[in-house]
This record gives structure tokens, C-alpha cells and sequence, in this order.
């Protein structure tokens, strides 16, 4: 370790992907049995790469949701398949999460690795053990291994399972090779629904509603609307006239796979309104820098919290309006089917999770997705990820030296991880 540094050196390793269930199973069959039990990191919604990292890592924000976006101020579509696959530049990447990585892998297979998965992920092993045996062995070493998102996405658990083994073997060669004085550090920077997924036909949907899409809001009226495509994910951000937020999310909830579309009520409130009701989720900053939330049920429930409103009200957590402190909500709902409910799905729509974030945020229910059509003439896809369910949001987090608490909010995990 270098002169400024009190605490072994460590090896961070991200596993693009990879949902908790999987870990905790792998650890089972005897993997990664040098590690302590995996705590749940909780993935913020959209559960997506940019998001979840820059979060974790304490990073700067995305621009957007996904590599193509909707900037308003200049009323226009940005980013892109070009910005995808081009060069790294300053205008391409997407937090400065980046500059943390030591290791991550090189740019022809940023898009390779959901065509040839298998092929990509030896590749990756290789070069990355390669590159760690040559790095300065008196600073912290991070990797960030994007071929397992790729297996998921394409070749299910089953596939996964045997690269986590591979993973496991060349782990207990690094160890023995560097000593157990190094900690190492896995984690994952989201989970994954591994059901069997079908397309939401959300464009079709709206045009039979009245609305028309397009790429600029400079010519946009009441009934149009601007929706970026490009990963097939488990959410859609759309982007419409001031005012006709309610009109849209309304016209979402029939439709089939649409779990609940969010929106803006004021500047301290978000709208949730889904086929099982609709409800408002409030925040409250107090002077004292102190977060509450309350959830308030409009007609139904749309995210299955009542038994917990219950459980606070009897147990007089609640205020007389009826909040609760940020803690006490997380702590309540970290195995929920929406994990962190009130403060996730709120700030999905801040400018604290995206520079741009929607006016309308879809979650889409598991075994659903949506995106660019033209990926799936290339990608047969059988798991995603994206919406703000258990599955999805539900990464992993464990270390050979500590024990982590049951959760870890991803906004808490920075300390854990660069600590």
C-alpha cells in the first residue's frame, strides 16, 4: 500500500449483471467461499450501468438513462449507436465513474459481448489477470467485468454459472499468487430478471391513443412525444409537452407489461399510477439536512406498501402528516418487491440520477422490455434488466476481509467500496 494508505490494498471487482439470487447460489455450490455472505446492494431505478455505477462510486451524473437521451434546453435527441461504439471520448462517457476503472474491456468488445459472450468473457478473464499481475502492487486495483451481463442477456443462468466457476478458479490463483493480506471486493452493479421476456409494443400503443412521436419537442403539441430507444430494458423514458404528463401516463397503464408510469406532481412530489391503483410519493427536507417520505394512496395501491403504511402507523413512526424518516422507509422495504420503494423511485426522476431526466419514467413488470428493434435481429434476448422490481434491483456486494451490513443503498456504497 502507498505511504497515505492505513488499510490493505484492494482488488475491486465489478461483475456486470450479476442479480444477488445468483450469488448467493453460486456460494452454495461451494464458490467464493473465501468471501463473507453477500450483503444486497440495492441498485438505483432505472437499474442500468451509467446510473448504478455513478451512484455507487460517487461519481458525476449520467447524462441520461441510456446512451441516447432527450436534452431539453436544446429541445433534441443526443447521443447514440455512435457514441456507443465510438472512440472514448469526453463527449461519450457517461460518468466519471470511468475514471476509476483500471481495467475494463477494450472498446471492440463493448458491443461484441452480447453477439459472442463466451468468447468475450475468456478474452476478458485473461487480459484482466494479465493487467492486474503487471499493475503497482501499492494501490487499490478495480476491474470491471462486462461479459456476464452479456451471457445473462443471451445465454441465461446456466451459462453465467460456469463463468462464475471459471471466475472462482482464477480468483484463488490471484490470492495465492498476491497473499491473503490483499482484500478482495466483488460486486455487482445490478440484478437481473432471468424470465422469459416478450416486447411491449409501447409506440404502437400510443399511436392508437392519438399520440404521435417525435425527435424534437420544438415541434411538439399536446399529443406528441419524444422516446429514446436503444438497449431492450425494462423501463422507457418518454419526454412530452409541460402539462400533458397525467394525459400520457395514463394512456400507458392498460397497456400489457407496463407496471407503473411515474411523473412529476410538484417540486416535492412524484405521481405513481399503474394498474393497480394510483399514489403520490412526497419528500421532505428538513432544515437539518434530515429526508422523510410519504406515501399517499390516491384510489388502490400500485406499489404494494400498504402492509408497511400499516406496520409504521401502528408502530408510531409515522409523523401526524404521515411521513417517516428516508432510513426507516429503506429499511422497511430493502427485500420489498420495489426494494427502497419511496426514495428510488423518487429520485428517478431528479437531476441528482440523470442530467436529463423524463417526464414520464415507465417501469415495466418482469418478463417485459422494451427498445431499438433493430437489436433484436442481432440479439436473442432471454434475461433483462432496467425496471425498478426485486430481481433487477437486487446487485451484490461481498469481501474477503469484511461483513456488510444485510443492504447497502448504492448511494452508501461508495464508502464500503473506496473507503
Amino acid at each position: 500500500m502507498n505511504s497515505s494508505q492505513t488499510r490493505p490494498r484492494r482488488l475491486l471487482l465489478c461483475l456486470d449483471g450479476v442479480p444477488y439470487d445468483l450469488m448467493i447460489q453460486a456460494r452454495e455450490r461451494g464458490l467464493f467461499d473465501k468471501f463473507h455472505a453477500p450483503s444486497r446492494l440495492l441498485s438505483p431505478f432505472p437499474t442500468m450501468t451509467n446510473i448504478a455505477l455513478s451512484a455507487m462510486l460517487g461519481a458525476s451524473v449520467p447524462l441520461g438513462y441510456e446512451t441516447i437521451y432527450f436534452d431539453r434546453k436544446a429541445r433534441a435527441l443526443r447521443g447514440g449507436v455512435g457514441k456507443y461504439v465510438g472512440r472514448r471520448t469526453p463527449d461519450k462517457v457517461p460518468s466519471t465513474y470511468m475514471d476509476q476503472l483500471d481495467y475494463q474491456e477494450p472498446l471492440p468488445f463493448e458491443f461484441l459481448v452480447y453477439i459472442a459472450p463466451e468468447t468475450i468473457w475468456r478474452a476478458d478473464m485473461r487480459r484482466f489477470h494479465e493487467r492486474f499481475q503487471t499493475a503497482p502492487r501499492d494501490r487499490d486495483y478495480f476491474a470491471f467485468l462486462k461479459g456476464t451481463d452479456g451471457l445473462l442477456h443471451i445465454r441465461g443462468a446456466e451459462r453465467l454459472n460456469v463463468a462464475l466457476a471459471s471466475l472462482d478458479g482464477l480468483l484463488r490463483r490471484i490470492q495465492a499468487w498476491c497473499g491473503s493480506e490483499t482484500e478482495m471486493v466483488m460486486f455487482s452493479d445490478h440484478g437481473m430478471s432471468l424470465q422469459p421476456n416478450m416486447r411491449v409494443n409501447l409506440q404502437e400503443h400510443l399511436r392508437r391513443c392519438g399520440f404521435q412521436f417525435a425527435k424534437s419537442l420544438s415541434e411538439v403539441g399536446d399529443r406528441q412525444v419524444v422516446l429514446p430507444t436503444f438497449g431492450l430494458i425494462g423501463f422507457a423514458a418518454l419526454y412530452c409537452a409541460r402539462g400533458g404528463e397525467s394525459q400520457l401516463a395514463e394512456a400507458l397503464v392498460p397497456l400489457e407489461g407496463i407496471d407503473f408510469a411515474l411523473y412529476h406532481q410538484d417540486a416535492s412530489a412524484i405521481n405513481v399510477k399503474g394498474a393497480r391503483g394510483s399514489a403520490r410519493i412526497h419528500r421532505l427536507e428538513h432544515d437539518d439536512g434530515s429526508v422523510h417520505y410519504r406515501y399517499e394512496m390516491l384510489s388502490g395501491d400500485p406499489l404494494q406498501l400498504a402492509a408497511v403504511l400499516s406496520d409504521l402507523r401502528r408502530k408510531e413512526l409515522l409523523t401526524t402528516s404521515g411521513y417517516a424518516p428516508a432510513a426507516i422507509w429503506s429499511e422497511r422495504t430493502a427485500a420489498h418487491i420495489y426494494p427502497d420503494a419511496l426514495a428510488n423511485l423518487y429520485t428517478s426522476m431528479m437531476t441528482t440520477r440523470v442530467c436529463h431526466p423524463a417526464d414520464v419514467l415507465v417501469s415495466l413488470l418482469d418478463g417485459y422490455y422494451y427498445g431499438w428493434s433493430a437489436f433484436e435481429y442481432v440479439v436473442n434476448l432471454v434475461a433483462t434488466h432496467g425496471n425498478a422490481m426485486r430481481a433487477s434491483s437486487s446487485a451484490f456486494l461481498m469481501s474477503t476481509h469484511r461483513e456488510f451490513p444485510a443492504y447497502v443503498l448504492a448511494d452508501n456504497a461508495h464508502a464500503l467500496l473506496r473507503g
